[in-house]
């Protein structure tokens, strides 16, 4: 378990970082390219954490419904379903899926 200290030191980070952005937004110019490759690290990082959670369990492979639900979650969200429906579909195959014996 994360020790007290640290938990409070996140916290403070995340909500200076947070601050920071209205407080010093118009102070720093960015360019065009610079702008676009935050957007990009920013769809990258959001893509390794459902990564990391749809192929992970603990230390290991989390099996193959989990990420078929999440393929099926994508997929709809992709189909720009709503958003309900994106995430009880997902996990509809994936449940589905374990009844059948699909890890």
């Amino acid at each position: 378990m994360m020790p007290l200290y640290a938990v409070l030191l996140l916290a403070a980070g995340t909500y200076a970082y947070r601050a920071a952005g209205p407080l010093l937004g118009h102070r720093l110019a960015l360019s065009d390219r610079l702008r676009h490759l935050l957007a990009v690290a920013a769809a990258v990082l959001l893509v390794a954490l459902v990564a990391t959670g749809a192929l992970t369990q603990g230390h290991g492979f989390a099996g193959w419904a989990r990420p078929a639900g999440v393929l099926v979650a994508g997929v709809l969200a992709w189909r720009r379903a709503p958003f309900p429906a994106v995430v009880v579909a997902g996990a509809a195959a994936t449940a589905v899926l374990r009844l059948c014996g699909v890890g």
